[in-house]
């Protein structure tokens, strides 16, 4: 029997309009609200609490909670249960994400929808298991092998949380594509003041399934019944033959290794179903960047000291603004190359070495300064330790 999400059920389990949680539970609140009826992982911290939140409410309001052996295992439970017609996510951290890249790939090859939560924690390997950190943002857009799109979002409090999880589910479920919520240990561990939205404020968005002649449908085209490079979903078990491999594979889903054409053709459309869509994806927030001579360019937890320090440094009659980017992947280059054209410098605060500097500097094309502002060991930068990076004492 497939899983029919009930509001009135979702509601009385979640409880209370306004709470105060963690930002892992918010996860967990985010992932019901959107109808996930599936979820697989394994226990990691900072993300334990997302899989304990799930284990607790997704039985009662219908759907299924299982834990797996491992990381790999997780993943690839939560992709055969999209294929079965459930919204499925899984959460880890840090080495459960490295573990998780084959079948992440997997999963962009299939178009398999499917979201998974990463509460970042410090590495190289087990690292400090227990303090965030931001050193994945790029192992979500390059960790697996090959060409494809990634779409990842970085909240920064805990409405976020939940927030963002749903709209994760929604740009799976639109694109066919996995999806990645990108907190880390700060914001996974912090416990805020959240609001659960009314049912008639949530966007809920559904993968369209295929209801074309089971005969004439093909699997992995262009959609037979929309303009659309997102085919249509064959449920397993509505009686559509389809084949589903990891291979590369024609539009039946028949494997075609050997071609270059077959190749070329699957692989654009895979990645264009998103690229073409960037400027509709892309979501950024701009604070006092009328003005500005200097900018943040921050995310997740870091944007809360930049921030403070950007207030710090104006009453100091520094002209400072910021850019917090909700959505890392696919990466906004228009809004930073038109941030670099307007600003002398901008400033990366990153909870690692420095990542999404990279990707700035590329799209700033040397129009203006563009500045590291690097710290690791588990702890996020105090808004003092970022005033003189804007020339502020």
């Amino acid at each position: 029997m497939r899983y029919k999400r009930d509001p009135k059920k979702i509601r009385e389990v979640l409880g209370d309009k306004v709470q105060f949680v963690l930002g892992d539970m918010a996860c967990v609140y985010g992932g019901i609200l959107a109808g996930c009826s599936f979820f697989g992982g394994y226990p990691i911290t900072p993300a334990s609490e997302i899989a304990e939140g799930m284990a607790r409410l997704l039985p009662r309001v219908g759907g299924t909670y299982i834990q797996m052996e491992d990381e790999i295992g997780s993943i690839a439970a939560v992709i055969g249960a999209s294929w079965g017609g459930a919204k499925a996510m899984t959460a880890t951290s840090g080495p459960g994400f490295s573990l998780m890249m084959e079948n992440y790939g997997f999963a962009v090859m299939t178009e398999t929808p499917c979201v998974i939560v990463n509460i970042q924690r410090t590495g190289p390997s087990t690292g400090q298991p227990t303090l965030g950190a931001q050193g994945d943002m790029m192992q979500a857009r390059w960790g697996t092998h090959g060409d494809f799109e990634a779409i990842a979002l970085a909240p920064s409090n805990v409405q976020e949380c939940l927030d963002f999880t749903i709209e994760a589910f929604n740009l799976s479920e639109k694109y066919r594509n996995p999806v990645c919520v990108m907190a880390d240990g700060e914001i996974g561990h912090l416990r805020e003041r959240i609001t659960i939205p009314d049912e008639k404020d949530l966007k809920i968005i559904n993968r369209v399934e295929a209801t074309i002649d089971k005969e004439k449908f093909i699997p992995f085209g262009v959609s037979q019944t929309r303009k659309s490079k997102v085919p249509d979903f064959p449920v397993f078990g509505t009686g559509y033959h389809t084949y589903v491999t990891g291979l590369t594979h024609n539009e039946k889903g028949f494997p075609a290794t050997d071609k270059q054409k077959d190749h070329e053709k699957l692989v654009k459309r895979i990645t264009s179903k998103i690229s073409d869509d960037i400027d509709k994806i892309v979501k950024v927030e701009e604070t006092h960047l009328d003005d500005a001579d200097i900018a943040f360019v921050t995310y997740g937890a870091s944007a809360r000291p930049a921030e403070t320090a950007m207030e710090l440094a104006r009453k100091k009659g520094v002209k400072v603004g910021m850019l917090r980017l909700k959505i890392v992947w696919p990466f906004p280059e228009k809004v930073i190359y038109k941030l670099g054209k307007k600003v002398d410098k901008i400033i990366v605060p990153e909870m690692n070495l420095g990542q999404i500097v990279h990707p700035v500097k590329e799209a700033v094309s040397g129009n203006c300064e563009v500045v590291s502002a690097p710290k690791i060991g588990g702890e996020m930068h105090l808004p003092h330790e970022l005033l003189p990076y804007l020339g502020v004492k």
